[in-house]
């Protein structure tokens, strides 16, 4: 079942309101936000680079990962009064408007 950015961002409004502390404050955030880049970097390189996981380590898988960190950027623009949606749409007419000749085309 796919969800709208939208459906998300209620989902994860919906499960950090069950919570009395809410959500944590921006600053903190970025600072989870940080900790999950890290462990999917951590992911790719297991991967796709140089640095094999050793047999000790938990198995995580780069999906995984993303998940998080989408979690954490939902609860960044929840606490923020952010519409991902409409923030996304701002990025894409940046990316289809400035940068369109960026690139060689197929």
């Amino acid at each position: 079942m796919s969800k709208s950015m939208h459906e998300m961002q209620q989902e994860v409004d919906a499960y950090i309101s069950q919570f009395k502390a809410g959500y944590f404050s921006p600053l903190a955030n970025l600072a989870r936000m940080t900790e999950e880049v890290g462990e999917l970097a951590r992911e790719i390189n297991h991967y796709y680079g140089e640095k094999r996981k050793k047999e000790s380590e938990e198995m995580n898988t780069i999906e995984a990962e993303l998940g998080d960190n989408l979690f954490v950027l939902l609860c960044i623009a929840n606490s923020l009064n952010i519409d991902m949606t409409n923030s996304f749409n701002q990025t894409m007419h940046k990316f289809n408007t400035r940068d369109k000749d960026r690139f060689e085309r197929k």
